[in-house]
């Protein structure tokens, strides 16, 4: 499966960002090999607005079946759910740690946004 982390490194023990459109990084990985692909983000995390938008697009774009962040607000998260992508929120620590804790279910996929909009 791939996985979309947030993180505020180009490495598996890079730090998660809690941040999901202005994370610096995201790390698609490949739960099975940990292969991945690393994705500047820079251009949505310096955006005027509609950062959350972009980055939700850009991860279902490739082909991540789960974002795993720690916060998502309203817009993204919509984003992400018409795409087809869960989103599991609250996440810390190191972005291979947390590939470890959903490759082993041990996961609760959000039932919303865990951030409020930014207007």
């Amino acid at each position: 499966m791939k996985v979309a982390v947030t993180s505020k490194g180009t490495l598996l023990d890079s730090e998660i960002d809690p941040r999901f459109g202005r994370a610096p990084y995201i790390l698609i990985v490949d739960t099975d090999t940990l292969d991945f692909e690393v994705v500047d983000n820079s251009s949505n995390a310096n955006a005027f607005k509609g950062a959350g938008i972009q980055a939700a697009t850009m991860v279902s774009d490739k082909g991540a079946e789960v974002l795993m962040t720690g916060y998502c607000g309203p817009k993204a998260f919509a984003t992400l759910e018409a795409a087809g992508v869960k989103v599991v929120d609250d996440i810390t620590g190191k972005v291979r740690d947390a590939v470890k804790t959903i490759k082993e279910g041990k996961v609760i996929y959000a039932a919303g946004a865990n951030k409020e909009a930014h207007w």
